[in-house]
């Protein structure tokens, strides 16, 4: 797919874990096509060079440092985005990951909890600071990146399925509340990405290795299917997981 250079212009974005990986790639992207675009995570010089890059491309990079799980912060993070860009169309939450991979019972409590705060809470926080302000905007777009493990368990990674399954459940609950106001939620599942994350379990160039019809992609490989999500009409899809698994889900 092919997006139109000019068709995001006069659009805001915010994406959250836009200071590498996944979220860069779509933040370019869609300043690519036009749009203004806030990017946020937690470390700030990661963010600030994203948004630089942005500014080059003829549109604005607005940089705001949040942590995804901390609601308070969330709200803050809305509120200075909306306000620097003047507007807000499309949220993508993408800020998540696994923190460990070990069977319940041998597992940190401390550690399962905190993935349930990056994933779920983290998505949770931003679609409901972000709500008032795309219907302000007569309608957006809310992009929640999801994973295929929520949609297929796995037995030492239970954390991160466990959230991502609700972050798919909370997509389809809140598609049901806002269609009629306009507003899309739905979700992108990439598929094994390599990046910073992953970087201990795949490569790029090989077949994954617990999943052989798996490709292992690039970042900027997951961009042409964000920018389908967030190019579509008002009265596009919603409620809906595309993928990019070369798997049942």
């Amino acid at each position: 797919m092919t997006t139109q250079p000019d068709a995001l212009r006069g659009s805001a974005a915010i994406v959250t874990g836009g200071g590498r990986g996944i979220g860069k790639a779509i933040a370019l992207a869609l300043a690519r096509a036009g749009a203004d675009v806030c990017v946020t995570a937690r470390t700030i010089d990661q963010i600030q060079q994203v948004a630089a890059e942005i500014d080059t491309l003829g549109v604005r990079g607005v940089a705001v440092a949040s942590d995804v799980s901390d609601r308070v912060a969330v709200e803050a993070m809305v509120e200075d985005a909306v306000g620097q860009l003047g507007r807000l169309d499309i949220l993508v939450n993408n800020a998540g990951g696994g923190l460990e991979r070990t069977p319940v019972g041998e597992d940190d409590p401390d550690v399962w909890a905190r993935v349930i705060e990056i994933n779920l809470l983290g998505t949770y926080y931003c679609s409901r600071a972000a709500l008032p302000h795309l219907k302000a905007s007569g309608g957006g777009k809310i992009i929640n990146v999801g994973s295929g493990m929520g949609h297929q368990p796995r037995p030492t990674n239970s954390s991160y399925n466990a959230s991502k399954a609700a972050v798919w459940m909370l997509t389809r609950c809140m598609s049901m509340q806002l269609w009629d106001e306009g507003v899309t939620v739905n979700e992108l599942i990439p598929g094994p990405v390599y990046t910073e994350l992953t970087a201990d379990i795949m490569q790029t160039g090989v077949p994954h290795p617990a999943m052989a019809s798996e490709w292992v992609k690039q970042p900027e490989d997951v961009v042409p299917l964000a920018m389908m999500m967030a190019t579509q009409p008002k009265n596009g899809p919603t409620g809906q997981s595309f993928s990019l698994a070369r798997r049942p889900l």
